[in-house]
């Protein structure tokens, strides 16, 4: 029963958190400090997550070769400037195939 408390009040935390930036004045908004903020805060947890599930297992530190080679496939698509479905999609690859032929 504790964990639907947890759960409640993240839910609700989450709610408020959203009225809140709903509610916020515009000049607030406009401040280039909050813009910056919010345009560079998505990408520093997709890196995040990106990193953990590539080079972690539990709480041990793991290196998931075909997901790594798949990360720097992505990385070359990028640096190539690919559309975002294609980097998608030769990271995909890249590590799907990797995992065929190590077994």
């Amino acid at each position: 029963m504790t964990i639907w408390w947890a759960v409640a009040v993240t839910c609700a935390a989450c709610y408020v958190l959203k009225l809140a930036g709903l509610s916020a004045p515009r000049r607030i908004l406009d401040h280039p400090g909050v813009q910056r903020f919010a345009a560079l805060v998505p990408v520093a947890l997709l890196a995040a997550l990106i990193a953990v599930q590539s080079f972690a297992h539990g709480q041990a530190l793991h290196v998931d070769w075909p997901r790594t080679a798949g990360l720097g496939a992505a990385v070359v698509a990028l640096l190539l400037r690919a559309p975002f479905l294609v980097v998608l999609a030769v990271a995909a690859v890249v590590t799907a195939a990797l995992r065929h032929l190590l077994g």
